[in-house]
């Protein structure tokens, strides 16, 4: 039986278990766009069966998938999976982190981010002139990053209104659905021309 306790905080053992392999990243954004089965998830990333149901029973185990449907396939059952809900983000979970469960965090956040933006770039995702991507080397004092930081939360709490209104009008016309990604980073840059310090590795940066 899977853990029925929903995880709803970034601390929870069980999330920093799961985005521990970068298969199990991927299962995840793919079950939280649509219901899949083990076959179908395997098909799409051509990867084994055994590889994928192994690590699709994991996340259910751990209480991160929940079982939607069955379907018979060649005379066997197939199970069909959709994420539950995943965890936010906030400052003060972030805080509670150690340094290296920031770091795995941070490595699985970015590699997430990567993917999902190279695959999207090779479909044509930047092509729209709405689209952007741009990263910036800023110069701040202490008052100017606690300004930008406040600015970038507002900015997300408005992100976030957006798309519920958006849910609202997909209620009535489910068919206009956009996909979109948004990828937003702050936090306090290392120069390129810097060396990384050893031992500090996912103790200052921080994730919008």
């Amino acid at each position: 039986m899977p853990n029925q306790t929903p995880v709803t905080d970034i601390t929870d053992p069980r999330w920093l278990r799961a985005i521990s392999h970068p298969i199990r990243i991927r299962l995840l954004a793919m079950l939280d766009e649509e219901s899949a089965s083990p076959v179908i998830l395997a098909a799409k990333l051509d990867q084994p069966l055994g590889t994928i149901a192994y690590h699709v029973r994991t996340l259910y185990d751990l209480g991160l998938l929940k079982l939607v449907s069955t379907r018979q396939r060649r005379g066997a059952t197939e199970h069909y999976y959709r994420a539950t809900a995943r965890p936010q983000n906030s400052e003060a979970a972030w805080e509670d982190l150690d340094a290296i469960s920031k770091q795995r965090l941070l490595t699985a956040l970015i590699a997430k981010a990567t993917d999902y933006a190279t695959r999207s770039a090779a479909a044509g995702g930047f092509d729209e002139t709405q689209a952007h991507i741009s990263t910036d080397a800023l110069k701040l004092d202490h008052k100017g990053w606690e300004a930008l930081a406040k600015e970038s939360r507002k900015w997300l709490a408005k992100v976030e209104q957006i798309e519920k209104d958006s849910t609202a009008r997909l209620a009535n016309a489910p068919d206009t659905a956009v996909d979109v990604g948004l990828t937003l980073m702050l936090f306090q840059a290392l120069p390129f021309s810097a060396q990384v310090p050893e031992g500090q590795n996912g103790r200052n940066g921080k994730v919008a």
